[in-house]
C-alpha cells in the first residue's frame, strides 16, 4: 500500500505524485472518479463501480428502514469483529 500526504493547492486543485500517475497510465485530462464517503473521500484513476454501490447500498438502507448512522455503526461492528477498524 502507498501512502503521501499532498496538499490542496489555490482553486482546489491536487497534484498526484508521479509514481502513482505512472502507475495507472494517468495523463493531463484523464478522469478521475471522486466519491464522498462522508467521512473521507475515495479517488479512483478509472470509472470506478463505486457510485452505483453507493446508490444500492443507499437504496437497500432506505428500503429496510436503516438510518445512515446505524448503517456505519455496522461497518464499524465488522471492522472490529475482522481486524480491520483503520483509525
Amino acid at each position: 500500500m502507498y501512502a503521501k500526504t499532498i496538499q490542496v493547492r489555490k482553486r482546489g486543485t491536487i497534484t498526484l505524485p508521479v509514481t502513482i500517475r505512472e502507475k495507472y497510465h494517468l495523463e493531463e485530462g484523464d478522469p478521475i472518479t471522486l466519491v464522498d464517503l462522508g467521512e473521507g473521500v475515495f479517488l479512483s484513476p478509472k470509472r470506478s463501480l463505486l457510485p452505483k454501490l453507493a446508490q444500492e447500498i443507499e437504496r437497500l438502507r432506505e428500503k429496510h428502514g436503516v438510518s445512515t448512522e446505524e448503517l456505519i455503526a455496522g461497518v464499524a461492528e465488522q471492522r472490529a469483529k475482522y481486524g480491520t477498524d483503520v483509525e
